[in-house]
């Protein structure tokens, strides 16, 4: 079974373990992102998320066949939320479950690896001090004091 979902609210956690519960499956693994107080060593107080969603919910699900066909596992639950999140907000989430640990934690492993590599979500970061950036915005200061 598969789950894949671009979300505005918060991540349920329990959900998801849920959907990967499987007395069949001896391995489950759980990665949990979340936003962080700090960007290359400047304060930050949260990460405003933006999508282009038809095509993010299209990849999703593409990167979750992807992982079936890949690794042997069963259950998959790949979630990313976007909006405005503060620090300490879950933003992403990849669970996994299989037989065995070594493809559940592949799997989850590339899962998120493909995720942040392809699924075309943007950040602004919303800096504790000087104005928001855009992470690829070559031209954000990182001296603002």
């Amino acid at each position: 079974m598969n789950i894949t979902r671009l979300i505005t609210d918060p991540i349920d956690v329990n959900e998801a373990l849920g959907a990967i519960a499987d007395p069949e499956c001896g391995a489950q693994v759980f990665f949990l992102g979340v936003v962080r107080n700090e960007f290359e060593g400047r304060a930050s107080q949260g990460i405003f998320y933006d999508a282009y969603v038809s095509l993010a919910e299209k990849e999703l699900a593409r990167i979750a066949t992807e992982l079936h066909d890949a690794f042997d596992i069963r259950h998959l639950v790949l979630v990313h939320r976007i909006g405005d999140l503060p620090v300490g907000t879950a933003s992403v989430l990849v669970a996994v479950a299989a037989g065995h640990r070594p493809d559940a934690f592949r799997a989850a492993k590339e899962g998120i690896d493909r995720i942040k590599a392809r699924v075309p979500i943007w950040k602004r970061e919303h800096w504790v001090k000087g104005p928001d950036t855009w992470h690829d915005d070559a031209s954000a200061s990182h001296d603002v004091e």
